[in-house]
Order: structure tokens, then C-alpha cells, then sequence
């Protein structure tokens, strides 16, 4: 499957900034890299394999979400930057293997449906490892509030899909590229600070991870809503 299956050529549009100035140079100068025997489902299935490791590593130091809570024993600092690391590198390898599979000429439809079926998983992987960054207590986020927050970053991409569907483009969504970058920020700037810094109010009585919260909810639904609903209409 690895060898032989690629990513189709789908259509797709990305209006981001970040990622058409930013991004897209930065993975275009990394696809070089890689040898054009490198069969870019492999490259998706090592990226995915990455937050699958982030996952069971913080699972390891933070088995029920307390290690951020105070009196608690924090995760390790160095186990931040690991993970920051590796997520950043994760997508990354995400942004990069399509323009593998387009450098090499290998595109099917089934590789997408490979592609985009790991990033369903995914969608549940980087959110419940970031959650460790805040936890639960009484300066982090309740567990039902967590599901929440599944259910929303779920429901983003199974409506940029049904967008999709019914446009035949893949508008890609402002939030991907800024929320991964920033989650790759946060942990590495956790391991200098500690996460103690997201204790203190952000602003007046607004705590960081309200803010975490809020954000999340933003993004879907006065972003990535009514910009499908729009591309749909139109």
C-alpha cells in the first residue's frame, strides 16, 4: 500500500497567508530532499506515526490530564520540546507529501483516501496531546469540555470535506496552518516557562486556557462555517 499508492491530484485552494507565504516556500525547498523513490504515502504515514508517538508520550507522563494541575508533578521540560519538535515535523511531512506525489507523478485517488483518513485520526491526536498543556483542575479544562472540543475540530473537517464534495475544490481552513504552528510554539515555550505561566489570567479574569478554548470555537464557527457555507452558495 505504501509503495504503490499515492495522493491524487484533488483541487485545491489556500488562502492563508501563513501558509502561501510561509509555508508552501518552506515545503517546497524540503520536498527537494526527499529521493523520487520515496513514495509520498510513506511520507504521510511517518507523519501521522509522529503524533501517534506525541500521543502515547504524553500519555505516559500524563495519564489523567493532572500533570499541569498545581501540586502536581509537571511532565518534564524536555519532554515539551520533544513533542513541539515532532509536531511541528509532523506537519510538515502533511504539508509535504502531495508535492511529493505531484514532483513524482504518482497521484491516485485512493492515496487521498489515505491522506485525509489519517488526518480524521489525527484531528484526535493533536488535540488530546495539547490538552496536557493546561490539563485539568482548577486552572485547566474539564474532560466534557475536551469533548467538546473534539466534536468541533471534527466537525471543521468533515465540513471542509463536505465542501469538497460538493464544490470539487478543497478550500483548505485559516485555523489549520496558525493552530498547528501555534501549538508547536506553546509546547516549546512551556518547556522555558513552565506551565505555570498559563495559571496567571491572560487578561482581567480571562484565563490562558479560556483562551485556548475560545479560540478552537472561534475558528469554527465564525471562520470555517460560514466560509463553506459561502463557497457552497456560491
Amino acid at each position: 500500500l505504501l509503495g504503490f499508492v499515492s495522493l491524487s491530484q484533488y483541487s485545491a485552494v489556500d488562502s492563508n497567508p501563513l501558509s502561501l507565504y510561509v509555508m508552501h516556500p518552506f515545503w517546497n525547498a524540503i520536498v527537494k530532499i526527499f529521493p523520487t523513490w520515496l513514495a509520498p504515502n510513506l511520507i504521510t504515514f511517518s507523519g501521522f506515526l509522529l503524533l501517534v508517538f506525541n500521543f502515547f508520550l504524553m500519555a505516559y507522563f500524563d495519564p489523567d490530564f493532572y500533570a499541569s494541575a498545581p501540586d502536581h508533578q509537571h511532565v518534564p521540560n524536555g519532554v515539551w520540546i520533544v513533542v513541539g519538535l515532532l509536531n511541528f515535523m509532523a506537519y510538515t511531512l502533511d504539508g509535504v507529501d502531495g508535492k511529493q506525489a505531484r514532483r513524482t507523478n504518482s497521484s491516485t485517488p485512493l492515496g487521498e483516501l489515505f491522506d485525509h483518513g489519517l488526518d480524521s485520526w489525527a484531528c484526535v491526536y493533536f488535540v488530546v496531546t495539547v490538552y496536557s498543556t493546561f490539563g485539568r483542575g482548577s486552572t485547566g479544562v474539564s474532560v466534557f469540555v475536551l469533548y467538546l472540543l473534539l466534536w468541533v475540530v471534527l466537525f471543521s473537517f468533515i465540513l471542509s470535506h463536505w465542501e469538497k464534495y460538493n464544490t470539487g475544490i478543497l478550500f483548505l481552513p485559516w485555523g489549520y496552518d496558525i493552530s498547528q504552528v501555534t501549538i508547536s510554539i506553546v509546547y516549546i515555550v512551556t518547556a522555558f516557562v513552565g506551565v505555570e505561566a498559563w495559571y496567571a489570567p491572560f487578561l482581567f479574569n480571562f484565563l490562558y486556557r479560556d483562551l485556548f478554548t475560545a479560540m478552537i470555537i472561534a475558528c469554527a464557527l465564525t471562520v470555517t462555517l460560514p466560509m463553506s457555507l459561502y463557497n457552497f452558495y456560491k
